[in-house]
């Protein structure tokens, strides 16, 4: 009875908990629109800086909207499926050391750039996802997902993280993972 729930639900509310343990809040909605098919549309948004006595100022704000096309092999929101995505946004970040895995390439290295400089900039990009949905009961899933595919960024660069006039404006180009998560679904 759970998996006749889930393959057949209409859509789902979920939050990604890997962006949430980023200070990130975010919130997705995933329709059906096909017997084996949904679309995916999810919002972050991390509006805050951190104060240190040792590092100063420092952030990654950010907003960023990601839709998505998926495919199930089975059925929707239970097991595996593949997806195309996009993404758009805006970030203003500096004195950080940012963990992303993947590289800049044809353009300025922005994971080195904000531990010294500071950020603000426009980006948008496309990829390809995989992932995975397990039925945890009635109306909850969870589920796990990666992403690859590649962005650029249109900046501006200033001095420093807190002062400082802009220093230029230029653009980066990265490919390498877009999406990462560990969401939790509830099904209508």
């Amino acid at each position: 009875m759970t998996g006749v729930l889930s393959a057949h639900a209409q859509f789902t509310v979920k939050s990604n908990l890997l962006y949430d343990a980023t200070t990130t809040p975010n919130l997705g909605i995933e329709v059906g629109v096909g017997g084996r098919s949904t679309f995916n549309l999810v919002y972050g948004l991390n509006p805050w800086s951190f104060k240190s006595e040792t590092h100063g100022e420092r952030k990654v704000k950010h907003w960023v909207l990601m839709p998505e096309y998926r495919w199930w092999p089975c059925a929707r929101f239970n097991g595996h499926f593949i997806g195309v995505h996009a993404m758009g946004g805006q970030f203003n970040a500096a004195n950080v050391n940012l963990p992303i895995p993947g590289f800049f390439f044809a353009g300025e290295n922005l994971r080195s750039g904000v531990r010294d400089h500071r950020y603000q900039a426009a980006f948008a990009g496309a990829g390809f996802t995989y992932g995975y949905q397990w039925i945890l009961g009635r109306h909850w899933n969870l589920e796990a997902e990666a992403g690859v595919g590649y962005a650029h960024a249109w900046y501006k660069k200033y001095a420093c993280g807190e002062c400082g006039g802009k220093i230029g404006d230029g653009g980066a180009n990265y490919l390498g993972i877009t999406k990462l998560g560990i969401s939790i679904l509830y099904l209508f």
